[in-house]
Order: structure tokens, then sequence, then C-alpha cells
């Protein structure tokens, strides 16, 4: 295989990473893939609208396969699916950070609206994480099972009385509380409180638990999250983000349960993941945002609290994920009290690192965590310094040219001297044209002669490859990237540039850092060896132009990284050019 062959198929690995990178960038604002159709957008697959009050009791594991398919799953339906109430009583709270709804029927969580996050595919609208609605299945759901199961208790679907109060977060008021009552059921009256509190998204929630029967009870709680298995709109075929439940335990460590696998799961076949802990939390996760139930060992339960993961589908195209913990024995005439949290918000990396161990793993970094986190860790450190996303991109990119500097170096002056015996090159392969074999030899000799390696060229692209799809993940993961300005015209890092407008009729954007990206593009072909065959020298040259097409959908903090890094090399392989003598 010659050196031109070898060049060729490293660019044909390029261009394909950068295809697909464009592929899912165009899907990822709502535009047909170039592979699949368009995603549908509101309809829940195999249903007409979501499930009403979001299917069945959970039912604890111990139970025989008789009374439910399988330990700890939640069943779609063991019996005929709960008959819809009256319109139960809805409460609306608003903070400074929420506006959350709150239904009578179970005292269920069933909408919240992020105040100050923008709709990640209408920046006019703010962000809706939960919602129930006939194209929409997101709520928070939680109640109290017999230690055998069954609906004999307070649950999801009994109805609740909202005790009344303050609705609204006022000023000089750090958090407001929302409570609602019970009638008995079982000899059981169950008082839920959610407190919310100013500039958090983590909502208090308290269980407390009356018995007003002769006998004692011994109940167990669930809290659960269900969701339909919709993806986010304009999600990639090709390359995605994880949208599904989550478990994390100190020992198993986080464990995604994509929706397929609990479709596929049989019934009395046990779950993929880690079913009993006295640790760790569950999580709903999606692009940007995620739900996740957290149990605070320093809040009065315990160092360490029992408790049972599960997950299951409770409907046609709605599932579940969620815990039950045991309270103990409650006397007669005793109360017994529960404390829980419950995010509801956007994955800010280190904010939820800090909330949970582990908590920061719902932000999907796809396959390349192993960088990407890091690069992140380094972007948020130069941010705390320069206080400004851009910046701190191209301080990243000044760091990067840094540590790869000998590396680039290196393979800079292996392409310097490329250029240098490029005529002894082309002038060989015309004496030896029809003699391919003796040519190829001759081509190693020289090669030899002059320490030259043809491969030298090409690990700057190899290298920074997985750094450039890492930082691709980083920024359109990062929460904290949406709506970051830089200067001037770019006033959203996670958006493409759009300086000039758009082009009417195809929406192709046409902003001043694609520009200056594909000029340094062909800046750096100019700079490289000149390819012996002249279709590869054409083809080298045809490549910047039809990379700048995908640049222009790119995210602008993106396009300004990579702009960053051309300019340097740019610098670097001009200056060792002239080193060594070589010339245009």
């Amino acid at each position: 295989m010659t050196a031109d062959t070898r060049r060729t198929i490293l660019w044909v690995v390029f261009s394909m990473s950068l295809f697909l990178i464009y592929d899912a960038w165009n899907r990822h604002n709502g535009h047909p893939s170039f592979f699949s159709p368009a995603p549908a957008k509101t309809a829940a697959a195999g249903s007409a609208s979501a499930p009403p009050a979001g299917g069945s009791v959970p039912v604890p594991a111990g139970q025989t396969p008789a009374a439910t398919p399988a330990a700890g799953v939640v069943p779609g339906a063991t019996a005929a699916a709960p008959v819809a109430a009256p319109a139960a009583e809805r409460v609306t709270i608003t903070t400074d950070l929420v506006q959350a709804t709150l239904d009578g029927t179970g005292g269920s969580l069933t909408r919240v609206e992020l105040l100050r996050q923008r709709d990640p595919n209408d920046p006019k609208r703010n962000a809706v994480v939960l919602e129930q609605s006939p194209q929409r299945l997101y709520v928070v759901q939680t109640g109290v099972v017999p230690p055998a199961g069954g609906a004999g208790l307070p649950n999801h679907h009994t109805p609740m009385r909202a005790v009344p109060g303050e609705r609204t977060l006022r000023d000089g008021q750090n958090e407001l509380r929302v409570q609602f009552e019970s009638d008995p059921v079982g000899g059981v009256k169950l008082v839920k409180t959610y407190t919310f509190r100013r500039g958090d998204y983590v909502i208090g929630v308290n269980h407390q638990l009356v018995n007003v029967s002769g006998a004692p009870v011994n109940p167990r709680l669930y809290l659960q999250i269900v969701r339909d298995g919709n993806p986010p709109l304009g999600e990639s075929s090709l390359v995605w983000t994880f949208t599904g439940p989550a478990i994390y335990t100190d020992t198993a460590h986080y464990k995604k349960i994509d929706f397929k696998s609990i479709d596929k799961r049989e019934p009395n076949e046990k779950p993929n993941h880690e079913t009993s802990a006295d640790n760790g939390w569950v999580a709903m996760v999606q692009h940007y945002f995620a739900t996740a139930w957290l149990i605070d060992p320093a809040n009065g339960n315990g160092p360490k609290v029992p408790r049972e993961y599960f997950t299951g589908k409770v409907d046609t195209n709605a599932y579940s994920v969620g815990m039950f913990v045991p309270l103990g024995e409650v006397a007669p005439g005793a109360t017994r009290s529960f404390d829980a949290r419950l995010y509801v918000g956007p994955q800010e990396e280190n904010k939820l690192a800090a909330l949970a161990p582990g908590l920061q793993l719902v932000k999907d970094y796809g396959w390349l965590r192993v960088i990407a986190e890091p690069l992140f860790w380094l972007l948020t450190q130069l941010h705390n310094v320069i206080g400004n996303w851009g910046w701190s991109i191209v301080g990243l990119v000044v760091l990067l040219k840094i540590v790869f500097f000998w590396l680039n170096a290196t393979a800079y002056r292996s392409m310097a001297k490329m250029k240098a015996i490029n005529p002894k090159i082309m002038e060989m392969r015309e004496r030896l044209k029809d003699k391919p074999q003796q040519m190829q030899q001759e081509m190693m000799r020289i090669y030899r002669e002059e320490k030259v390696n043809p491969l030298g060229g090409c690990l700057p692209i190899v290298v920074q490859m997985p750094f450039f799809i890492a930082l691709y993940w980083v920024l359109l993961s990062s929460v904290e990237m949406r709506g970051a300005p830089w200067i001037g015209w770019i006033t959203d890092l996670s958006r493409p540039d759009t300086l000039f407008g758009t082009i009417p009729g195809i929406g192709m954007p046409i902003g001043l850092l694609p520009i200056l990206m594909t000029l340094t593009s062909l800046v750096q072909t100019w700079l490289n060896p000149t390819p012996a065959d002249p279709v590869q020298a054409k083809m080298m040259w045809f490549m910047p132009l039809a990379f700048s097409v995908m640049f222009f959908f790119f995210p602008s903090g993106l396009v300004l990284y990579w702009l960053t890094n051309n300019i340097l090399s740019i610098a670097q392989q001009y200056l060792i050019n002239r080193q060594l003598g070589v010339t245009k």
C-alpha cells in the first residue's frame, strides 16, 4: 500500500467522522437525517394518548409469580386499567426557578416548567420537563403499599386534598411548602408535603403515615418516575444522547436501562440491573435534563436506608423506574415520617455531582466520556478564571496545543520533508509509471535515505480527532453552553453562527466563523505536501470546501475550537517550514 493510498484512507475516515457529526447536528436541530425519515414529533408510539394516571401500582419483590410478572417490575396491567376519576384539584406552584403543577390524584407532580431554561427546539418557550398530556407522559408518583403488594393503602391513584396556603414564592421568602392529605385507606392516612426552595431545583418530599386503625401496619413507600418511550425531538439515529431510566449504586455504579430492554424482558426474567441496596438513586434521563429520586442519609433516616429498585412497563409506551423503601412497623395511633429529595432540572454537571455520588453521570457524553469529562473540567476551570465560555474554549485549544506540541512539531517536520522531496518523487513516478513494483521499491528507498515517514503528517489528525469529537459531545450535552455568549454577534455557543442570516428555502445558516474556518483549512492544505497523484491533489483541495458546508451547521463553540486550532497549527507549520527552508 502506497503512502498516497494510506493518506487517502485517513482522509476518508476523517470525512466520514465529520459527516456523521454533521448528521447528528442536523437531526439535533429537527431536520431529517440522510439515513432515516424525520422523527415523530408528538404521538406516542403505539398509543394515541398517554395513560391518564401512569398505570398500575408498583408491586414489591417477593410475591408469587401469579400475582406479578416479575419481582420488582411494574406490570403494565395485572387487571383492567384504573378507571379515570373525576378531574382532581390541581395546584400550581411558582418559584424563581420553576412552575410546578401538583395533581390531587395521589398528590403527583405532573408538570414542571423551568423558568430559566429555554426549550431546546424553540428558544421562545421555557423548557418543560415533566408533563401529562395526550401527547406526552412524564410524571413523578409516590404512595405506599402493603408488604405483600396490592392497592390497600394510599397510592398515586388515591384522591388527596391540598391544604390551603401560599402558592407563589414571594420576595424575601426562601421556601414554600405545599401539603396534600388523604382520607384513611386501609386504616392509614397519608400526608405528603412538598418543599420548594429559592434557587434550587431540588424539591423536598416528606411522607407522613398516620395509622388510624386498631392494628399495626408494615407498609412500603414507593418513589417512582413514569415516562413515555418517545425520544427527544431531533435526536439522530446515528449519534444520539441517551433517553430512559438509570440506576446508580455504590457496587454496580451507573446503569442505563434502555426502553427496548424493558420491552424484551420476559415476565419472570430478572431485570438487568441491581435490585437491592442500601444506597444509590434512580433517575429518568433525557437530553439536557434529568429527574432523580434521592435519599439523603443525613436527613434522619439513618446512615443506610435499605431500598429495592425496579423498572418496568406500566402501559403501552409508558415505562417506570423507582424504588421501594420499607418504613417498618407502625403501631396503632402512631405516625411514621420519611424524607426524600426529588431533582427536576438541567444537567449542570458540577451541581449534580454535589447532590449525590455519581449523579453527574446522567449527562450523556457518548462513548468518549473518558476524554469529554476532563475537557469539560478544563473548560470549567478556565471559565472560573476568564468568565467567558468562548474565551475558555480558545484557552483550552492553547493548552491542547502545548500538550501536543512536540508530537505536532515532529509531524509537521515530516510533512515539510515530504514537501521538500516531492519533486524527486514526482520525477521518479513519471520515470517508472509503467513499472509499479519497481516504483514502490524506489519510493521506499527515497524515504529511507531522506529519513522521511510518509505517515508522520497524519498523526495530528489521528490524535486530535477523538478530542474534536469529545468536545462536540461536551458542547452538545452541556446545559452550561446554552445561551452562553462569546463576542459581538456570537450570543449562544451551542447554536450555529448566523451573522449573515440564512439561505431561504434550505435554512442553511451563514456565519463568519465557518467562513474563516474554511479559509484556514485551505491554507493548511496549501502548506501540506502536494500528493503526486493529480486526482488526490484535487481531492485535497476539494475536501475543505466540502467540509465547510457541515461547519455552517455546527455550534459556534465547536467551530471556534477548530478555527483556533487551525490558526495555531498554521503558525506552527509555517515556522517549521521556514526553519527547514521549505517554501512554495
